[in-house]
């Protein structure tokens, strides 16, 4: 029996009940995905909106994908891009500044760190939205659901912004509190960091603006505790961090407003997936089994995108500037929906 080929697709009007489940299972909860019925299904109206064709320039475009564990099966991830952070409702973060103070007289030269609230309109494209099924870890699929977004953007460039974002979730404590977010919003907001959050996610973000503190905060002045986890990421955001880091992102001095998560950031054109990435044409028929473990990502480049692991071995790979036919098999052509000769894309997921 040949093994269940996942599926990477975007989000469907019929997903809504998987996708419910799915989002429920999300101990922490998801900014961009609260487990909240009526937001999920606007979250999916909205990424059908942004799929119309004419679109041709970054806007207010919300693209949901998931996974399914074979095509058809259970949905068993998920993963997003937003086209355009900010727009009508500005996008937070604290940008760290280095501030220097001198008193010759005392011999004093200090250098401290202090959060500056930093407001951004019509900023960068942003990964977000990156959940899988604990079931399902451990098996590759992780990486595929985080690259074969960046697969989408190769093939859609102009329906994205230059620069990419991603926030990455910060750090929790074993009694499921953030200490950042204790010291710095708990004050000001009389919330718990999932209320808050989660009235993000929902969209009510004048609260921010009205609550947050208005003047930079000195970092040396907050407890230990919260200092400490500064640009530091939760416990289950480690391998996604890494993996996005070895795509071509790089650190900033900005965090997350909550959780002081680190905010990532790359040049769109040099992550490694859209600069490495080959487009070819199918070609189906039987491909020996080599009973090794998926290396590349196969993707159908059009707007019902389609993506799945492969395969490939390295000396067969089509590359140059006119390379050959991907030769795929008839299981890999259904779960793509291509024919002979309609355009392929392809990537390793490590550096070549």
């Amino acid at each position: 029996m040949k093994p269940a080929i996942p599926c990477f697709r975007p989000v469907r009007e019929t997903d809504l009940p998987a996708l419910t489940d799915l989002v429920g299972r999300i101990a922490d909860g998801l900014t961009t995905l609260p487990n909240d019925p009526k937001f999920l299904e606007n979250k999916v109206h909205h990424c059908l909106r942004s799929l119309y064709p004419k679109i041709n320039k970054p806007g207010d475009e919300y693209y949901l994908f998931v996974l399914e564990a074979s095509p058809g099966g259970p949905i068993v991830g998920t993963s997003g891009l937003l086209a355009r952070v900010g727009g009508f409702e500005p996008f937070y973060t604290y940008e760290i500044q280095t501030e220097r103070q001198v008193y010759e007289p005392l011999g004093i030269d200090n250098s401290v760190d202090v959060l500056h609230l930093k407001r951004s309109h019509k900023g960068p494209s942003e990964l977000c939205s990156l959940f899988l099924h604990p079931d399902y870890r451990r098996t590759g699929w992780g990486r595929t659901l985080s690259l074969a977004r960046l697969l989408f953007v190769g093939a859609f460039p102009e329906r994205f912004d230059r620069e990419m974002i991603a926030e990455l979730r910060g750090y929790i404590n074993p009694e499921g509190k953030s200490p950042f977010w204790e010291a710095v919003g708990e004050p000001f907001f009389r919330k718990d960091y999932y209320t808050a959050d989660i009235l993000t996610g929902l969209g009510e973000k004048a609260f921010i603006e009205a609550l947050m503190p208005r003047h930079p905060i000195y970092v040396s002045l907050l407890p230990p505790a919260a200092r400490s986890v500064i640009g530091h990421v939760h416990r289950d955001t480690e391998a996604a961090r890494q993996l996005l880091l070895r795509e071509g992102f790089e650190g900033t001095r900005e965090v997350d407003i909550f959780d002081a998560g680190p905010l990532i950031k790359g040049e769109v054109k040099r992550l490694r997936t859209v600069r490495e990435a080959v487009r070819t044409v199918v070609e189906i028929g039987p491909r020996r089994p080599s009973g090794e473990r998926p290396n590349a990502i196969l993707a159908r480049p059009s707007l019902d995108f389609r993506a799945i692991p492969a395969h490939i071995p390295l000396a067969g790979a089509p590359t140059g500037p006119a390379p050959a036919p991907l030769r795929i098999s008839p299981e890999e052509a259904e779960a793509l929906e291509v024919e002979p000769d309609d355009p392929i894309d392809y990537v390793f997921t490590r550096p070549s």
